[in-house]
């Protein structure tokens, strides 16, 4: 391997040599309302140390996004989503339109830190990695609740407080922090049109369907979580509320049962079993010390897990509806061809 960020060796009329990676920036948005927003998410881009070599924003079946976005964003190769309506067929429109070799996905309203491509680069200098995720800080417009426990951070799409503090092999990233070697994930499939956000519908979990798939198909290979990649995750006034957070907790786990029901539950699980028997009671002994969140920490706490496996139960007993299509017509515009 060399020891330089964003190359790998690969061998050439029988000898190795090294290999720049070359890297895609996929933004997927569906709505003008996030139009400053999405002018930030580029600005971060265009101020990295190693800018990526392309930046694709895939426009997700609005027109008027679409012919603002191409006609301002300097830069930026604007396409329409030719998959099904959602964030999973836009993603999926991106990894087959990307031509780098690495494509890396960040939210429409979240921000990278300037060394945010570098260190995503830096982990595929290892063959065996599949696929680099960073860390998501929430950018909370009106400041944190202060009911709201960072063990539930996930609700508004950032990291929680209980995943890995250093470099770690994981399951699965958080999705407005995650990259992928594109070959790989074309291979697999891309993301399921059935999991994941239509408009502003609170589903999700389509980038841990998509991990555990990937994983299972290379059990020797390695999904990592690099917590230097950073990006800032702008949370509106309207995400803090109660109802919110309990909506949003009821969906995961409608869709955690949809991708038990696709992956099994050993694998859909694993992580949510630790989770519940460590980082949750961890969380309740802080807010219950002198100078911790106290009972309306607690109570989110107790209220968040019953209200997901409620949402979990729900979707195990529900009869299970047509899974659609894994790749979408966008994947069929460029047959993936390996690492460049």
């Amino acid at each position: 391997m060399t020891d330089l960020p964003g190359r790998a060796r690969q061998e050439t009329g029988g000898r190795l040599t090294e290999h720049r990676l070359t890297l895609t920036v996929v933004i997927c948005s569906y709505t003008m309302a996030r139009w400053p927003d999405l002018v930030a998410a580029v600005a971060s881009l265009q101020r990295q140390y190693s800018p990526a070599d392309e930046v694709l924003l895939v426009v997700d079946h609005c027109p008027e996004l679409a012919v603002r976005a191409a006609g301002v964003l300097a830069g930026v190769r604007v396409v329409a989503n030719e998959a099904q309506a959602g964030l999973s067929g836009a993603r999926n429109t991106g990894a087959a339109l990307a031509e780098g070799d690495v494509v890396a996905f960040l939210d429409d309203d979240a921000t990278a830190d300037p060394g945010w491509t570098e260190r995503l680069l830096a982990g595929y200098r290892d063959d065996r990695v599949l696929g680099v995720g960073g860390l998501v800080r929430p950018r909370w417009e009106t400041g944190r609740p202060a009911w709201f426990p960072p063990e539930f951070d996930w609700v508004v799409g950032c990291s929680y407080l209980g995943m890995p503090e250093h470099t770690a092999r994981v399951r699965n990233f958080i999705s407005a922090n995650m990259s992928f070697r594109r070959a790989e994930l074309i291979a697999a499939g891309g993301f399921r049109p059935d999991l994941g956000r239509i408009g502003s519908r609170p589903l999700g979990c389509e980038e841990t369907e998509l991990c555990i798939r990937l994983a299972a198909g290379r059990p020797e290979a390695e999904l990592r979580y690099e917590p230097t990649a950073r990006v800032s995750h702008r949370v509106p006034e309207g995400r803090t509320n109660w109802s919110y957070f309990q909506s949003r907790c009821y969906a995961e786990g409608l869709s955690k049962a949809i991708v038990a029901r696709c992956a099994g539950r050993g694998p859909a699980l694993a992580s949510e079993r630790r989770y519940l028997r460590s980082t949750v009671p961890r969380g309740m002994a802080r807010a219950i010390r002198p100078g911790g969140g106290g009972p309306r920490e607690l109570g989110a706490l107790a209220v968040g897990v019953v209200v997901t496996l409620t949402g979990y139960t729900v979707g195990r007993l529900r009869r299970p509806g047509g899974t659609g299509r894994l790749v979408g017509p966008a994947h069929r515009a460029r047959a993936p061809g390996g690492a460049r």
